[in-house]
């Protein structure tokens, strides 16, 4: 399995740019913490991090969800 430390270094993508490689590292570190998540434990992740994000921004309107 490829880590996002050994995938910017793959062989296979040594002619693609610098930043493509870093997204491609990207997407699978997302993708390997959301392996094996229900549906509503990444919806109440999703949900915490909303709120923790709109309550750092005091010019946001309030949130309408509870």
């Amino acid at each position: 399995m490829k880590t996002p430390d050994n995938h910017t270094k793959d062989t296979d993508l040594t002619s693609e740019p610098e930043a493509l490689k870093e997204i491609h590292a990207v997407r699978l570190k997302i993708h390997n913490e959301r392996k094996g998540m229900s549906p509503s434990e990444y919806n109440a992740i999703v949900r915490q991090r909303a709120i923790a994000f709109f309550a750092s921004d005091s010019s946001s309107p309030p949130s309408p969800c509870p």
